[in-house]
């Protein structure tokens, strides 16, 4: 009877990376409403009131602030959303990406 031959196959274990993470920070203007802000933050970022009021304040006085920490395609299509409305809107309001 002949010998079977069998061959094993090594598995390489790969490491699967987690995406890089990117800051969505907003910038303060002199013409953008506080009232615009706090929508923004409620709707596009989900915030309670308290918390996008708390975070407008913070923009206001500090002149920015990170309203969020996503992966890079959900933090760029955030910045357009606001950017789009706050153009509808004729606010000049001005939102940035960097890597946290």
């Amino acid at each position: 009877m002949p010998k079977e031959h069998t061959q094993l196959k090594a598995r390489n274990r790969t490491e699967t990376l987690e995406p890089h993470q990117y800051n969505v920070i907003i910038e303060n203007d002199d013409f953008t409403t506080m009232d615009f802000v706090v929508k923004v933050l409620m709707e596009v970022f989900f915030y309670e009131r308290v918390k996008a009021e708390h975070l407008m304040l913070k923009v206001h006085h500090s002149g920015n602030a990170v309203v969020g920490t996503y992966t890079y395609d959900v933090a760029t299509s955030k910045v357009r959303k606001v950017t789009e409305m706050a153009r509808a809107e004729g606010f000049p309001l001005r939102l940035r990406v960097e890597q946290a």
